[in-house]
């Protein structure tokens, strides 16, 4: 079992990176971003077709940041110079993303399993794993993700506290009256996709790693996932501030892999894993008017006696 969650947070954390490219869509510029499916198996795809192509597997993740990005731009171009609607702007970047990662890996699977890649690399420092009791509570590899998803953190936090971010989070606030002010709204949104869909490739990239393969159907669901992570961790860890929003989504993607891996634990088929997401997001959604309701009914309860 301890084998199993510590699996679950190394994923988590490595989600998390994209859950935090769909938190800036769609919270922050409030965008119906569905190139997420796309961008994310980008990464994947051009970071292992590089890596066997011989590409240092950091510079293979940092082209797939800048492809990913690329993508971003694209979807946002679509929508504010094309006056596409946003959400059709975006599967139509998908649906394009699908054929270009074909034609990236050649065929429909990659395996990395003969490669040399950052996974790799992370095992090979042999770094010593936090333990109490016996107790294995994080892994060596769990620590270095740890670290590149924090250093992440702070960059998304710094960016939105800067002259540009604040154009963004004001452009999914209220356009109309940012525009007023004589901000450029159309750039503000290509910059939060091209952003967004730079992490989302990011992590694409890093789970292709860690998995050993990647494959052209890697990044179909993945928008349910993020936002499951990100409204899981707004709901139990709040979101008054940027910092503590960034902080619960990447807390949301690894409650999020938990409740996966104990679900798989108590018998459930992989195959039910999209039935799984759909119910947390849904408990997830409907838990605070719950809970609302019954706070104002002891409320009221409490007044009549």
């Amino acid at each position: 079992m301890g084998i199993a969650i510590n699996g679950a947070v190394e994923q988590g954390l490595l989600f998390a990176i994209m859950a935090l490219g769909v938190y800036l869509t769609f919270r922050i510029l409030n965008f119906p971003d569905l190139t997420v499916d796309g961008s994310f198996a980008l990464g994947g795809a051009l970071a292992a077709k590089l890596i066997i192509d011989g590409f240092n597997p950091f510079l293979a993740t940092l082209i797939a940041m800048v492809a990913g990005a690329g993508a971003g731009a694209f979807t946002g171009i679509l929508s504010t110079k094309g006056k596409i609607n946003g959400l059709l702007a975006g599967i139509l970047t998908m649906i394009a993303l699908y054929s270009i990662n074909l034609r990236i890996m050649g065929r429909a699977n990659l395996p990395l399993l003969r490669e040399d890649t950052l996974y790799t690399m992370i095992q090979d420092l042999r770094l010593p794993d936090i333990a109490i009791a016996g107790i294995t509570l994080f892994t060596g590899t769990a620590i270095v993700f740890l670290v590149v998803v924090a250093l992440v953190k702070l960059l998304i936090d710094w960016f939105l506290h800067t002259d540009t971010g604040l154009d963004v989070r004001a452009t999914g606030d209220n356009p109309t009256m940012i525009r007023s002010f004589g901000a450029n709204t159309d750039t503000a949104t290509i910059i939060g996709l091209s952003l967004s869909n730079a992490l989302v490739a990011m992590s694409g990239a890093l789970v292709a790693q860690y998995q050993g393969f990647a494959d052209v159907g890697m990044g179909i669901g993945m928008i349910v996932i993020g936002l499951a992570s990100v409204i899981v961790g707004e709901v139990l860890f709040g979101n008054p501030t940027i910092v503590r929003a960034t902080m619960a989504v990447i807390l949301g993607s690894i409650v999020y892999r938990l409740v996966i891996a104990f679900a798989l634990r108590s018998g459930l088929s992989p195959s039910d894993m999209k039935m799984i997401t759909a119910f947390l997001v849904i408990i997830a959604l409907t838990l605070p008017t719950i809970m609302k309701g019954a706070w104002k009914k002891g409320s009221k309860a409490m007044g009549g006696r």
